[in-house]
């Protein structure tokens, strides 16, 4: 078995992002060489997140309503005692989730129809990075 890393670097303008990282992860396939296995994509960071869906823009202006819905941004979460206002960004990391397995077959990515690989960033403005791990043969 062999593995390839690559990492993938932003510093959004907006506070929330969603950005379609699909084409990076298959150039991180292509430089790998691996045909058969699995890709582990990363958000490296607590408030962002990594997801697979459907890559149209109300679905996403849907998703991100939702989250907004669930993790509101509010002036009273515990977590703003620290310093930091971002509590809604942790929780909305959470709901999405931090990383996505993509399996690899004859050298491409095994998607359903429609499938794409985002990032999705709830604190933004700042450098972050996401990692993009394939293992595999």
């Amino acid at each position: 078995m062999k593995s390839h890393t690559e990492y993938l670097w932003f510093n959004t303008k907006k506070h929330r992002e969603f950005i379609n990282i699909t084409e990076d992860v298959e150039k991180a396939l292509a430089k790998s060489q691996i045909k058969e296995g699995l890709i582990l994509v990363s958000a490296m960071h607590i408030t962002a997140g990594i997801y697979v869906n459907d890559a149209e823009d109300g679905l996403i202006a849907d998703i991100d309503e939702w989250l907004e819905k669930l993790a509101p941004f509010r002036a009273d979460y515990q977590h703003h005692h620290t310093g930091e206002d971002n509590g809604d960004s942790h929780l909305k990391s959470l709901l999405v989730g931090h990383q996505a397995i993509v399996p690899v077959t004859n050298g491409k990515l095994d998607f359903g129809p429609w499938q794409q690989v985002y990032y999705a960033e709830f604190d933004g403005q700042r450098r972050k990075r996401v990692l993009i791990k394939v293992i595999g043969e």
